[in-house]
Formats: C-alpha cells, sequence, structure tokens
C-alpha cells in the first residue's frame, strides 16, 4: 500500500472546500492552548472533555478538533514554562530550562514566540513523515493474522507498562486492573454475560466514554480540589512575541534536527511528548558550539526542546492509525474515538477508509498553521488564563465531565460509572498507580482476547503458535520484544535503587 498522492491532493480539496472543518480545527487548537497553559490540566483531558460535543456530527469534523486540542495542548504547556517556571504539560520541561531565564530578562514575549515557531515548525515536520510513512506501515500490518495481532497488543501494553511510572509492578497491576474491566459484558464468542451482576446495563461493558472521562476529567477535578489554590501576583507581561527572521535561521538546524528526532520517539508506543523533548534538547546541547549557553535563557534551547515534543505529535499518530497501538495516553483517546464514530484504526482501516484516512493526514499539517496563527495572534490573551481562580475551571470542567458522560446514551448509569471511576482513578494516582495502562489495557483488551482464542482455535490449543519462527515470525518478534521492554525496565528500576540505596549508607 504504497502513498497515493492523487488522493492526497483530493483530500486537501475536501478539507479546503469544508468551512466547518476549519472552524473546528480553530476551536480545537485554541482549546488545547488553553488547557495546556494551565498547570494540571494535559492534553488527554481536553480530548476526554470533547469526545462527546462531536456526537451528531460528521466524523471528520470531530477528529479535525480533537486533533486540534493534541497538537494545541502540547505547544500550550510552553505558556506557563515561560512564564511562572511552571510546565502547563509534561511535555513543556524542557522548554523551561532557557524559556523562564529569557522571561526572567524580559525576553517573556520572544521566548514564547521561538517556541510557537519551533512548534510549527517541528510539528509540520512530523505531520510530513506521519503523511508518508504510514501508508508503508500500514501495508505491512495486512501480513497479520490472529496470532500477530495478539502478540501486537501484548507489545503495545508491555511498551506503555515499561514507561508508566517508578514501579514496573504497579505499571503491570494497572495495565491489569484495565484487562479485567474489558471482561464485563457478553462473551465475545460465546455470548454469555460475564460480571455483569444482573445489570442490563453492563451487558454490552462499562461504557468507554464514561470510563474515559472518569480516568482522566474527574480524577484530575479531585487532585485539583486537593490542591486548591488561587495564584497571586503572577506576572503575565509578554512584550513583544514575533522572533526576527535572523534568529529563526540561526537555529534551523536545530529545528529540523529535533523534529526528526521528536517524530521518531513519539513512534515508539508508549514514549511521549516529554521524552522527545528532553531528546532533542540534549542532542542540541550536544552538538551546540556553546553548550555552556544552556539553561541561561538560549534561544536554541526553547527551539529544539518545542520542535521536538510538537514533532511528537505526528509521530504517536502513526502507530495508532496504521498498527491499532497508541504511542501515548492521548492517542489512545484518539483511538477511543475513532472506534466511538465505528473506525478500527489498523492496517484495514487504510485499506477501506481512504476518505477519512487523507483527510486526516491534510488535517494534521493544516493544524500546525492554525496553532501558528492562533498561538501568535492569542499569546497574550493565554497568559492572561494563568491569572484566573482555579476554582472557577475546577467547576467548569466538573461540569463538563457529568454533561459529557450523559450525553453518550442519555443514561444516568453512565454518570455514575464515570464518578466511581473517577474516585478510583484519585486514589490510583494518590499511591502512584499510572493511568494510562488502564486505559490501553481497557483498548487493546478485546483485541487481544479475541485473537488469542481465535489463534488457539486455529492451532487446536497449541500455545507455541505465537512464538513459531516459520509460520508466525512477526508474532515471535514482538513477542521477544515486549519481553525485552519489561526486563529493560526491571533493570533499570533496580540499577536506580541500588543507587539509592548505596547514597542512603553513605549519607548515614
Amino acid at each position: 500500500m504504497d502513498f497515493d498522492f492523487a488522493v492526497f491532493v483530493n483530500a486537501w480539496a475536501t478539507v479546503l472546500s469544508n468551512p466547518w472543518l476549519i472552524v473546528f480545527l480553530f476551536i480545537g487548537v485554541t482549546a488545547g492552548i488553553s488547557v495546556g497553559c494551565l498547570p494540571g490540566l494535559t492534553a488527554t483531558m481536553g480530548c476526554a472533555l470533547l469526545i462527546p460535543f462531536t456526537f451528531g456530527r460528521p466524523p471528520l469534523e470531530g477528529l479535525f478538533m480533537l486533533m486540534g486540542v493534541f497538537a494545541g495542548g502540547i505547544y500550550g504547556g510552553s505558556i506557563s514554562s515561560i512564564l511562572i517556571r511552571t510546565p502547563g504539560t509534561p511535555a513543556a520541561a524542557a522548554t523551561l530550562l532557557d524559556g523562564y531565564p529569557m522571561a526572567q530578562r524580559g525576553q517573556a514575549g520572544k521566548a514564547i514566540g521561538v517556541a510557537t515557531v519551533a512548534s510549527f515548525v517541528g510539528g509540520t515536520i512530523g505531520a510530513l513523515i506521519m503523511t508518508f510513512l504510514s501508508p508503508s506501515i500500514a501495508s505491512f500490518g495486512l501480513r497479520f493474522g490472529p496470532a500477530e495481532f495478539f502478540a501486537l497488543a501484548l507489545f503495545g501494553m508491555s511498551m506503555i507498562i515499561a514507561v508508566s511510572g517508578v514501579s514496573i509492578l504497579k505499571g503491570i497491576i494497572a495495565a491489569l486492573i484495565g484487562l479485567l474491566v474489558t471482561t464485563i459484558g457478553l462473551d465475545p464468542l460465546s455470548g454469555l454475560p460475564r460480571f455483569t451482576f444482573g445489570s442490563q446495563n453492563l451487558l454490552g461493558g462499562p461504557t468507554f466514554i464514561p470510563v474515559l472521562i472518569g480516568l482522566f476529567g474527574i480524577g484530575q477535578v479531585l487532585r485539583n480540589v486537593e490542591k486548591m489554590e488561587i495564584v497571586h501576583e503572577i506576572q503575565t507581561a509578554v512584550g513583544k512575541i514575533l522572533p526576527s527572521l535572523k534568529e529563526m535561521w540561526q537555529v534551523k538546524l536545530t529545528l529540523f534536527k529535533s523534529a526528526v528526532i521528536g517524530t521518531f520517539v513519539g513512534a515508539i508506543p508508549g514514549t511521549g511528548c516529554d521524552i522527545a523533548a528532553f531528546a532533542s534538547y540534549v542532542e542540541a546541547k550536544r552538538a551546540s558550539k556553546t553548550p555552556e549557553k544552556f539553561g541561561t535563557g538560549h534561544i536554541e534551547g526553547v527551539a529544539a526542546s518545542e520542535a521536538g515534543n510538537n514533532a511528537c505529535v505526528g509521530g504517536a499518530m502513526i502507530p495508532m492509525l496504521t498498527l491499532g497501538i497508541p504511542g501515548d495516553a492521548v492517542t489512545a483517546v484518539l483511538l477511543g474515538a475513532l472506534m466511538v464514530h465505528n473506525y478500527q484504526p489498523g492496517p484495514i482501516f487504510f485499506r477501506e477508509n481512504l476518505d477519512i484516512v487523507y483527510p486526516l493526514f491534510a488535517g494534521m499539517i493544516l493544524a500546525q498553521s492554525v496553532l501558528l496563527v492562533v498561538g501568535l495572534s492569542f499569546a497574550r490573551f493565554f497568559a492572561k488564563l494563568l491569572t484566573f481562580d482555579k476554582r472557577i475551571f475546577t467547576a467548569i470542567i466538573f461540569l463538563l465531565c457529568i454533561i459529557g458522560a450523559y450525553s453518550m446514551q442519555f443514561n444516568s448509569f453512565d454518570v455514575f460509572l464515570a464518578l466511581g471511576v473517577g474516585i478510583f482513578a484519585y486514589f490510583l494516582e494518590y499511591y502512584r498507580y499510572p493511568l494510562s495502562p488502564i486505559l490501553l489495557a481497557f483498548i487493546l483488551g478485546p483485541i487481544a482476547e479475541q485473537n488469542l482464542r481465535r489463534a488457539l482455535q486455529i492451532s487446536h490449543g497449541d500455545p507455541f503458535t505465537f512464538i513459531d519462527p516459520i509460520n508466525h515470525p512477526i508474532s515471535l518478534a514482538f513477542v521477544i520484544i515486549s519481553i525485552l521492554a519489561l526486563a529493560s525496565m526491571y533493570l533499570r528500576m533496580r540499577k536506580t535503587r541500588l543507587e539509592e540505596l548505596k547514597r542512603e549508607r553513605d549519607e548515614a
């Protein structure tokens, strides 16, 4: 399955001829930046809250809005990083290293301008790589059978677990919780009810949207209430925003290199934009002729981290669209949004839904231009959001959570389900259990179960069919990679723990 340039051109014609797509893209980017620049709120939560508002509209309009939230949310975190030294999102943690020192020197506007332009360049390169690389990967995926799909689902969950926190055991427990939830409802092969406890509302299993809103919406509301405070006297003076052409030309190689790094880091399931940002920043510092300037308010540091984390957006979309494996928590939400609209991302998605796939490519590229326009035009407005009372935002978010949970099926049971999941998610995070493995297992669990049972039926119950090097080499490769990912995480954590114990003994 090669890239079809003619279909791509037609997709651009479809997008540009439909003003509603552009409107929803603007709404998504603006909402994403607003959510991203407020510490404590995330692009994941923004996408989760907006999914219910896509019901009743053509799928492309809703997907464009969610992609805009993704792109805008990752960029928005840089605003609070630069102005108040608090990343709005984890992806912006590297940006504050040079962005905040620039703000202290009275160059906050220039730092935001550099971050905006770098985000546009990095995001555009990432989107282009996604556009031209995805069809080839999807073509490879057409060779998959039940054994390969099960191994792929196993690989996706293991990659998320391997980078989901300080404890691999807690990551595994979180993934098992997600898998347990997927067993609720009718058995996919026999049709018998499982763990429904006589409730008619659970015959179809827990509804995706209420679970999603509970995990990342209501859980976040409860955490905000716990840490409720009003920030006084935040300086949000921005000044001149647009950087000079000469300044951006001086960092052109850094922008390109960081964008490539960010894209391919994002394409590895389980990494994320924060890792892409730091990897790009470290490489820019290593290759610089003046590495001592990094960390002191250097434009190149801001450009590297922002180009890297925004390029990661396109990279993370690659495994989600082509293989049905989310690259991070946000793409897991986007995967769920596609499923809500009756699309199953993966190799077959490319073959049967070109009318959706190629417009998505065009929309991701166009989203970067929208981000540039909105970011440069309304930077001062987004900076002022930092001074608003957090209690107001928390109340609005809680209201949106309730509306979103109810609007899926107009069923009060879904509201109570979202509230229950939210309370459970709050306590999980309180004890430092990651939530991403739960969401990913909730999405991949049915795929893993159905293909596991089909593969065993085809092989007459032979469990070695998944590691058969002759008939299923792809499955074997994914199983090996999954084991290596978990083993490397365990060894790294064990080394860290030993170093901590040694340091404690030395201090004693």
